[in-house]
């Protein structure tokens, strides 16, 4: 069996990654309605609680900041394969070695790959509490 070509290396690696922005962005979602409903536990004094709550909720938001701190590298790794595969779509075209659906599939995966970057770009410039909705429309 020959070797994937490097059209589709770069489509599979874009599809990857904006696969894994998906997951965290879900990720820190969960984790963010599990600290508010311990939170609120703990401030309506639940009897059910154990002694060691408050760690807990320590633990929760220290997973929810490297969470968080997953998007920036992410976002740049993001940027360069959408980068690198417009580059093979190029070459693919030009030179005529890829079939028609390996290009399809390569720019379906460019597309997807630059509304993650083009949404990391809006939430930059815009509030934080607009960047889980904005993220998951983008992605939906």
């Amino acid at each position: 069996m020959a070797p994937p070509s490097a059209l589709t290396i770069a489509t599979q690696s874009v599809q990857r990654l904006v696969k894994e922005e998906t997951y965290y962005h879900k990720e820190q979602a969960n984790q963010e309605a599990r600290i508010q409903k311990l939170a609120g536990e703990i401030e309506a004094e639940n009897p059910d609680l154990d002694s060691n709550a408050e760690y807990v909720l320590k633990q929760e938001k220290t997973a929810l900041e490297e969470t968080k701190a997953v998007f920036g590298p992410l976002g740049v790794r993001i940027t360069d394969a959408v980068q690198k595969l417009e580059e093979q779509i190029a070459i693919s075209e030009s030179d005529g070695t890829a079939s028609e659906e390996q290009l399809k599939k390569a720019k379906e995966a460019l597309v997807s790959g630059q509304k993650v970057t083009a949404q990391k770009d809006v939430l930059d410039n815009g509030t934080e509490g607009d960047e889980q909705a904005a993220v998951v429309s983008a992605t939906a």
